[in-house]
């Protein structure tokens, strides 16, 4: 399967309609590909929704989207059973996380209970209802969003939450070129009205099963067990990274190999998504917070410490 390619075509059909963002389209590649889930916190109307339906349509999958408010419970998101008179049975009505993306718009407006039900689907691609188990149709990808600014009513998402998350990442304004280019393009028509599907869910399957034959020399994994580790024991943290942060460099590495068109990880994907991957998982202590330290300031100087292996292409 050759993932460099069918990549490529999916990135050029997004890029008709998200300008000037080919990084951040990558990192949802790469947790697509990764069989995980992103978390986007920005401000208002930077195209986080576009996203979600340019990658829908691209890969002629279903998307679904909820909007979060503290009134949705969990039944509104995974279903319920409701009783049919007819037949005197009660007949399962699937909710809005039966789709191939969930857009779940502002998560951290809903409660933590309705937040919750997401874990099971998002961990493990399926949900429990009265009892009874239903897979959901892969390939099943969750996109969150969540405003910066307004903390007002909202529930902060807890860290074994955001853990489940693999990526987080923002889109951020786009520069002043690629904000005129985007005027002329919907001078007519909105772009996303024009694009097809360039690829098949199935072509993706193959894509995120070939991602994960991708190599790593025993070196790089080192390396991102070393990395992992320094956060556990870095004086401006309260709480360093999990065992599942490992795993997720891990995967994202390869998937990240994978589009870069190599069947081996070098050092440096591994630090392309360390911030993405790994920001979102760590906690400041609060004197650091009151320093005006972040996590990125924590990041880096971990990637200053850490050797950075040798690698010879030869034995990769």
């Amino acid at each position: 399967m050759d993932v460099a390619s069918t990549v490529k075509k999916i990135l050029g059909n997004v890029e008709k309609v998200i300008l000037g963002k080919r990084q951040q389209i990558v990192f949802s590649l790469v947790a697509w590909l990764s069989e995980g889930h992103v978390l986007m916190e920005d401000v208002p109307g930077v195209a986080k929704t576009m996203l979600a339906r340019a990658l829908a349509k691209s890969v002629g999958c279903t998307l679904k989207r909820v909007q979060c408010t503290p009134d949705l419970l969990p039944s509104d998101v995974t279903g319920t059973s409701i009783f049919n008179q007819k037949t005197s049975e009660f007949e399962f009505r699937p909710g809005p996380v039966f789709t191939n993306i969930l857009l779940a718009d502002e998560i951290n407006r809903t409660t933590p209970r309705t937040q919750a039900a997401l874990l099971e689907a998002m961990a493990e691609s399926r949900v429990t209802i009265d009892g009874e188990t239903h897979s959901l149709d892969p390939p099943f990808l969750v996109l969150a969003t969540q405003n910066p600014i307004d903390h007002e009513g909202t529930f902060p998402l807890p860290e074994a939450q955001l853990d489940r998350f693999l990526m987080k990442f923002s889109l951020g304004y786009p520069n002043l070129e690629d904000e005129l280019k985007m005027l002329t393009a919907s001078r007519k028509q909105h772009p996303l009205e024009t694009i097809e599907a360039v690829v098949s869910k199935e072509e993706l399957r193959a894509c995120q099963k070939a991602s994960r034959s991708v190599k790593l020399h025993e070196k790089v994994q080192r390396y991102i067990v070393e990395l992992v580790h320094a956060t556990r024991r870095h004086d401006q943290l309260l709480l360093g990274a999990s065992p599942r942060a490992s795993l997720a460099l891990f995967r994202t590495s390869q998937s990240l190999a994978a589009i870069l068109g190599r069947n081996y990880v070098l050092p440096d994907d591994v630090k392309r998504v360390l911030t993405p991957v790994m920001a979102h998982r760590l906690i400041l202590r609060p004197e650091s917070r009151l320093r005006k330290v972040t996590t990125q300031d924590v990041l880096d100087d971990i990637l200053q410490e850490v050797p950075v292996p040798m690698l010879d292409e030869a034995t990769v």
